[in-house]
C-alpha cells in the first residue's frame, strides 16, 4: 500500500493566532516581526517532534501474516466496474487493491521493476521504430473469493483485449485512449499496436522511438474472459453495465493483494487477503501480511480524526486545525498510541486555472480568459507568502518552476516571472484594455465590470481559506470573485463533461516525475487539458508549439538532444499561464503504534509506504 497523502494537511494559522492574540496580555505590542518569530518557533517545534524517515531503496523485513487493517474512505464506490473507475477517485482507490499493474517504477534506483511482467525493449535505429515486449509472470491468476469459481490463468488475450477494445475504443471514453497515438515526423498520426506472441508474451510496437516506453503502456487492466463477452454480447453498453454496486462481490476476481468481500453502502467495505499474490518476502511468504482490511465510509475528517484517536483506524492524515493537537500527543515508536511521519515539501502543487472552452463564448468572462496578460496578471495578484503565512504557517513554499527536482528536466533557471505584484497586474491588465473607474471597480473594454467565480472542492478548508485570500487581493485593484464550493465528484463533471465552470482551484497530485507525464492534460487534444480540453486541432499557437514539442522531445532518447525542447516546453507553460500553481505544502502522516514500524517509510515522492506493514509483536 503506498498512500499518497494530499497536500492540504498542514495546519491552519487563522484559529491558533486568534487564541493567542486574545490571550496574549501584551498582544497589542507585538510587531509583525514577533508575531513570524512566533510562527516560525511553532512550526520548528512541530518539525522536532515527528519522525523523518524518507525512503532510499532499504530491503524491507519479513514480516508475518494477521490483523485487521481498519482504513477510512471519504464515499462509497459508484460501481465495481474498472472502465467506470476511471473517472471517478474514490472507486478506482477501492478497485486498486483487486489489480496490480505490469511494472512499477522505482523511484530510488530510477528504473521499472517488474510486477505483473517482465520486460525487454528493442530499437530498430535505422527505421526509427521500437519494440517492447512483455513477458507475464507463470505464477499469477485471477481468481474468487472461497474458490467460488476456479481460478483462470492470466493470459496476453487479457492485456491485449483492454489495450484493444477498452482503451482503444473511441466509446469506452477511457482516459487512456489518446495515449495510443502519436504525432510522427511527418505530422501524420502514428498508433502504438499491441500483439500477441504467445499466451505469456506481447509486444507493443511503437511507430516512432521513444523515450519512456514503460511508462506509454504500463496499465491495469480487467479479465477478457469476463469484459470480452460482455462486449460481445451487448457491445460497451453492456461492458458499461457489468459489476454495478449491487453485485454480488463473490463474482468479483481478484488479481491483486485482495478480494472485495463486502459492501455495506454508507458504512464500510471489507477485503480479505488473497492467497493466490504473486508477491512473497525473504522467507516466501505473502507480503499481504494483514489478513483483511475494513475501509470505514466516512464523508466527515472530524470524525475520521477521532476514530483514529479511538484507535478504530490504523492510519490518519491530519487537516490544519488538527496538525498540532496530533503532534503533541504522539508516541513516536511507542508501544501505545501512534507515530507521525513528516515529509518534505510535495513535489506537485494545487493549481488556479481558467476557462477557455468556446463552448462558453458568449460570456465576458471568455474573452477575458483567453487573453494571455489576464491570466499572468492573476498570477501577479496570486500572494503566495501570505498563503504560506496565514494558511501553511510557514510549513510550505512557493511553487514557481513546472517540472520538480527529481525530473531529469528540472531546470532551475526556468521559473515563473508572474509573480505577487499589484502593479505589474495592473500594467498588464491595462495593456489588454481593462481600466479602473472612480467606483474602484476593473472594466474590460466594452465597460463590462470584472467579475467571475472561483469554484473549489467543498470538503476542503484549506482550499476554501486560499480562495479567501484570492478574493481579497483581487478586490484590491476592482476584480470581484465570487467563491462557489461544490462537491468533488460535481466539479470533475464540470471539467470532463458540462464545461460549465469559471475559474477553479484543483490539483492533480504527484508531481512530473517524467516529463510526458500528463500526456491527456498537457497536449491539445487530452481529455483533461483542464481550461480546453479534447481539442481536434490547438487552439492557440502556443498550445500547438507544446504539442510539437511533447511529441518530439519524448521521442529523443538521447538526454541532451531533448533538454532543449524540454527548456522550451516549460518555458512557454509559465509564461502562458494556463494553470497557476500554488505552493508545496510540508505533509504529515500518522499511524498507530500497534503495527511495526520498521517497514514504514513517508516521503514526498512515494507518500507513506506501507505495503509491507505488519502488527507488532509484542
Amino acid at each position: 500500500m503506498k498512500k499518497m497523502v494530499g497536500q492540504s494537511i498542514l495546519v491552519f494559522a487563522g484559529a491558533l493566532f486568534i487564541f493567542f492574540i486574545t490571550s496574549c496580555k501584551r498582544h497589542l505590542e507585538m510587531t509583525l516581526e514577533e508575531i513570524e518569530s512566533y510562527k516560525a518557533s511553532l512550526s520548528d517545534n512541530i518539525i522536532s517532534k515527528t519522525i523523518n524517515k524518507a525512503y532510499k531503496g532499504e530491503p524491507f523485513v519479513a514480516g508475518h501474516s494477521g490483523g485487521v487493517w481498519n482504513d477510512a474512505i471519504t464515499a462509497d464506490p459508484k460501481s465495481f466496474n474498472l472502465l467506470i473507475a476511471e473517472r471517478d477517485g474514490s472507486t478506482s482507490g477501492i478497485l486498486s487493491h483487486t489489480v496490480d499493474s505490469l511494472v512499477d517504477y522505482d523511484y530510488i534506483k530510477k528504473q521499472w521493476i517488474p510486477h505483473l511482467a517482465s520486460f525487454e525493449i528493442k530499437i530498430d535505429e535505422k527505421n526509427d521504430r521500437l519494440d517492447l515486449i512483455y513477458t507475464l509472470r507463470d505464477d499469477i491468476y485471477w481468481t474468487f473469493f472461497n474458490d467460488l469459481k476456479p481460478r483462470v490463468k492470466l493470459t496476453s488475450d487479457d492485456v491485449i483485449f483492454w489495450y484493444d477494445e477498452i482503451y482503444g475504443d473511441e466509446e469506452c471514453a477511457s482516459s487512456a485512449y489518446n495515449s495510443r497515438f502519436m504525432e510522427m515526423r511527418d505530422g501524420t498520426i502514428g498508433e502504438i499496436m499491441i500483439e500477441k506472441i504467445d499466451e505469456r508474451r506481447f509486444a507493443f510496437h511503437f511507430p516512432r522511438i521513444v523515450a519512456e516506453p514503460l511508462l506509454a503502456t504500463n496499465m491495469s487492466f480487467g479479465p477478457a474472459f469476463i469484459y470480452k463477452k460482455a462486449k460481445q454480447e451487448g457491445g460497451v453498453k453492456a461492458v458499461k453495465a457489468l459489476f454495478s454496486v449491487a453485485t454480488d462481490l463473490k463474482t468479483l476476481p481478484s488479481c491483486g493483494r485482495y478480494f472485495l468481500t463486502e459492501y455495506t453502502p454508507g458504512q464500510r467495505l471489507v477485503y480479505q487477503k488473497n492467497p493466490d499474490f504473486w508477491e512473497r518476502d525473504e522467507k516466501n511468504n505473502s507480503i499481504v501480511y494483514p489478513e483483511t482490511m475494513v475501509c470505514h465510509i466516512i464523508g466527515d475528517n472530524n470524525t475520521s480524526y477521532l476514530l483514529f484517536k479511538q484507535e478504530k483506524l490504523e492510519d490518519y492524515s491530519p487537516t490544519p486545525e488538527q496538525l498540532e493537537e496530533l503532534v503533541r500527543n504522539s508516541n513516536n515508536y511507542g508501544e501505545k498510541g501512534y507515530s507521525v511521519f513528516a515529509a518534505a515539501g510535495s513535489l506537485g502543487a494545487s493549481f488556479w486555472t481558467f476557462n477557455q472552452n468556446p463552448k462558453n463564448k458568449s460570456s465576458s468572462y471568455y474573452e477575458w480568459f483567453t487573453k494571455k496578460q489576464f491570466r499572468q496578471a492573476m498570477s501577479c495578484l496570486l500572494n503566495r507568502e501570505r498563503i504560506i503565512n496565514q494558511t501553511y504557517r510557514g510549513l510550505a513554499e512557493s511553487k514557481y518552476t513546472f517540472f520538480p527536482e527529481p525530473n531529469k528536466f528540472f531546470n532551475a533557471d526556468i521559473i515563473l516571472r508572474y509573480r505577487y505584484n499589484q502593479e505589474q497586474a495592473k500594467r498588464l491588465l491595462e495593456s489588454a484594455g481593462f481600466y479602473q473607474k472612480s467606483d474602484g471597480f476593473l472594466y474590460d473594454e466594452s465597460g463590462i465590470r470584472v467579475e467571475f467565480d472561483l469554484t473549489i472542492s467543498s470538503d476542503n478548508q484549506i482550499l476554501s481559506d486560499i480562495a479567501l485570500i484570492i478574493a481579497d487581493e483581487c478586490k484590491k485593484i476592482g476584480i470581484t470573485v465570487n467563491i462557489r464550493q461544490t462537491d468533488f465528484q460535481k466539479l470533475v463533471e464540470q471539467l470532463t463533461s458540462s464545461y460549465d465552470w469559471q475559474s477553479l482551484i484543483i490539483g492533480f497530485g504527484g508531481g512530473l516525475i517524467f516529463p510526458t507525464q500528463g500526456s491527456n492534460v498537457w497536449v491539445s487534444s487530452g481529455n483533461l487539458h483542464v481550461w480546453y480540453p479534447l481539442q481536434k486541432t490547438p487552439a492557440t499557437d502556443w498550445e500547438r508549439r507544446i504539442d510539437f514539442l511533447y511529441n518530439e522531445a519524448s521521442c529523443i532518447v538521447d538526454e541532451r538532444k531533448a533538454k532543449p525542447l524540454w527548456d522550451e516546453y516549460q518555458s512557454i507553460i509559465l509564461e502562458q499561464c494556463p494553470l497557476i500553481y500554488l505552493v508545496r505544502s510540508r505533509s504529515f502522516y500518522a499511524i498507530n503504534n500497534r503495527w511495526d514500524l520498521t517497514n514504514v517509510y513517508y516521503d514526498n515522492m512515494g507518500g507513506a509506504q506501507t505495503s509491507h506493514v505488519f502488527l507488532r509483536q509484542n
